[in-house]
C-alpha cells in the first residue's frame, strides 16, 4: 500500500466532525498510548507487545493523515517534505541538536 491508497483508505473511516483540532489533539492522546504500552511493560518488567504498539502507531499515522489534509497537504507531501528537511540537516551535519531551525 502507498501514501495515497492509504490516505484514500483511512478516510473512508473520517467522521464529518473530524478537522484539524480533532487530528491534533487526537494524535496526542494516540502518541500518549503508544508510550504508555512502554511505561507498563516497565512497570511490569515485561517485553513491550511490538503488535500492540503498531496497532498504537497506526492510530498516530491516521491522525497525521487528517491534518495533512486539513492543511491542505497530502500524506506523501508531508512525507516528502520530512524527507528533504532530514538529507538537508544531515548534508550541513545538524541532524543531532536542537531546534526546529538547525
Amino acid at each position: 500500500m502507498n501514501f495515497k491508497e492509504y490516505q484514500e483508505a483511512a478516510m473512508s473511516t473520517r467522521l464529518p466532525t473530524a478537522d484539524i483540532n480533532y487530528a491534533v489533539l487526537n494524535l496526542a492522546g494516540e502518541a500518549g498510548e503508544v508510550a504508555s504500552k512502554f511505561a507498563k511493560a516497565i512497570r511490569d518488567s515485561k517485553v513491550v507487545d511490538r503488535n500492540e504498539v503498531a496497532k498504537e502507531l497506526g492510530d498516530c499515522v491516521w491522525c497525521i493523515t487528517l491534518a495533512a489534509i486539513e492543511l491542505g497537504f497530502t500524506l506523501e507531501q508531508v512525507a516528502e517534505m520530512n524527507i528533504k528537511k532530514l538529507a538537508d540537516r544531515n548534508a550541513r551535519s545538524v541532524l543531532a541538536g536542537s531546534g526546529d531551525n538547525r
